[in-house]
This record gives C-alpha cells, sequence and structure tokens, in this order.
C-alpha cells in the first residue's frame, strides 16, 4: 500500500515555507521620480534580472537539486530512526524511573518534613503582635 500523495506540480509551496523568499524585480530594483532611466534600459534590466534568476536557479536546482534532495531525505530518517528507536524509548524509561523517584521524595517529605512544617505553623499561630 503505497502511503505516498500525489505530488502537485503547479503548487510546490502548499505550506507556504518559503513565503520570505519571493523576489520579483520590483523588490530589489526601483527608480524613484526625477531618476528614471530610458526605458529600454528599464525594460531590458527586467528581463535581464528574471532571465539571470531564473537560468540561475534552474541551472543550480539541475546540478544540486537530486543530492540535495536526497541528503535531506536520508537526514529526516536519521531523525525519524532516533526519535522513534533512541529518544522516545529513553524518555519512557526515564520517566518510569522518576515516577519512582517522585514517589519516594513524597514520602521523604510528608514523613520527615511535613510534621515539622506543622509543628512550626502551630508555633508560630500562636505569636500575637500588638500595636505600642
Amino acid at each position: 500500500m503505497s502511503q505516498e500523495k500525489e505530488l502537485d506540480m503547479i503548487e510546490r509551496d502548499p505550506n507556504r515555507l518559503n513565503d520570505h523568499v519571493k523576489v520579483a524585480f520590483e523588490d530589489v530594483l526601483a527608480e524613484p521620480d526625477g531618476a528614471h532611466s530610458i526605458d529600454c534600459v528599464w525594460r531590458c534590466s527586467y528581463s535581464c534580472f528574471n532571465c539571470g534568476k531564473n537560468c540561475c536557479y534552474r541551472v543550480m536546482t539541475t546540478l544540486c537539486g537530486l543530492f540535495i534532495a536526497l541528503y535531506w531525505g536520508c537526514e529526516f530518517a536519521m531523525i525519524t530512526f532516533d526519535q522513534v528507536w533512541c529518544t522516545t524509548p529513553g524518555l519512557r524509561i526515564f520517566s518510569i524511573y522518576m515516577g519512582c523517584c517522585q514517589k519516594f521524595f513524597g514520602t521523604c517529605i510528608t514523613c520527615f518534613l511535613a510534621p515539622i512544617c506543622e509543628t512550626c505553623g502551630l508555633l508560630f499561630s500562636r505569636i500575637l503582635i500588638t500595636k505600642q
């Protein structure tokens, strides 16, 4: 039984993990009023920016994307393995032992410290403070 869901080739960031990386020409280059370049330079700059950004991204993902995806897949597999086989059982053992320690410590407090505190409370409750 396959647990893989259909790969969405249109919406590639459905959880909006990389919204902070969205960069458009207008986010990087802008000419204020009174400082405009020639229109053809501005249009060509727009084309060069987008072409450079897209071509460079595609070349880098083509050369490195598969290897990086493989690395991250292995990394998350190791994290999952660690959590399932090491960390969670270790925490369970720790919880069991600490439960016993908690009962032991609570019993000691009840037997030894509670009577002392109760006695001190009774002694100090008899003190009266009067105004002079």
